[in-house]
């Protein structure tokens, strides 16, 4: 998968590790800050630290990650027109290697860095759909806008797209999906993310795990 995906992962959690609250908040942007506050203890705490206890912070920071994401609905929208025709066998498949994807990418990232600042700004909620606007303070002193996209299930809010700088990561997988799928087939991406899944799973890996290519 190309880089500029795993980008938008790392920037998503580079920029949430350390939060800066905004004057006033509702429910979807205090549970993203929760969120992200649990990954960002998981990376400051002692015992948690080296190489080491790789595999139990990884556990810790997939645990805070699945508090954040709907992987389902992501991998949903990812496949876009491709979904309907899926049988149920096939959705439980591919919502399980597009997971592993994202969790990979945001495990390689998280553990790999420990975190720059972002602002929260304003919400927009319409019904059990929400918008979360933060900013990422740049080192040239600009700021970069990253925008969160969630839906409420039950009482929880999760993020199901995240937009960086206008550039939607879910938008980004269903153009490369859509043209695998239209070029070769379904069959063929799923092998291309099963070929993925066994590079993480490689004892060649590097211990702090590589992004998706």
């Amino acid at each position: 998968m190309p880089n500029h995906h795993a980008r938008l992962i790392g920037i998503l959690i580079l920029a949430s590790t350390c939060s800066v609250p905004a004057a006033w908040a509702g429910a979807p942007t205090d549970q993203l800050r929760d969120g992200v506050d649990r990954v960002f203890k998981i990376l400051r705490d002692p015992d948690m630290a080296g190489a080491g206890n790789a595999p139990q912070r990884r556990t810790a920071i997939l645990a805070a990650a699945g508090t954040i994401f709907d992987f389902g609905e992501m991998a949903k929208r990812s496949l876009g027109q491709h979904w309907a025709a899926r049988t149920p066998a096939e959705r439980s498949q591919f919502v399980a290697l597009f997971t592993d994807l994202i969790r990979h990418s945001y495990i390689a990232k998280v553990d790999q860095h420990g975190g720059a600042r972002m602002i929260f700004g304003g919400e927009t909620v319409t019904g059990d759909q929400a918008v979360v606007q933060t900013k990422i303070p740049l080192s040239n002193g600009s700021e970069m806008p990253l925008a969160y996209r969630l839906h409420r299930l039950d009482d929880r809010w999760q993020v199901y797209d995240l937009s960086l700088d206008g550039i939607s990561l879910v938008s980004n997988y269903r153009a490369q999906f859509n043209k695998v799928i239209r070029i070769d087939s379904y069959e063929t991406l799923v092998a291309k993310l099963r070929s993925h899944q066994l590079e993480f799973s490689s004892p060649a890996a590097a211990p702090s795990g590589k992004a998706a290519r």
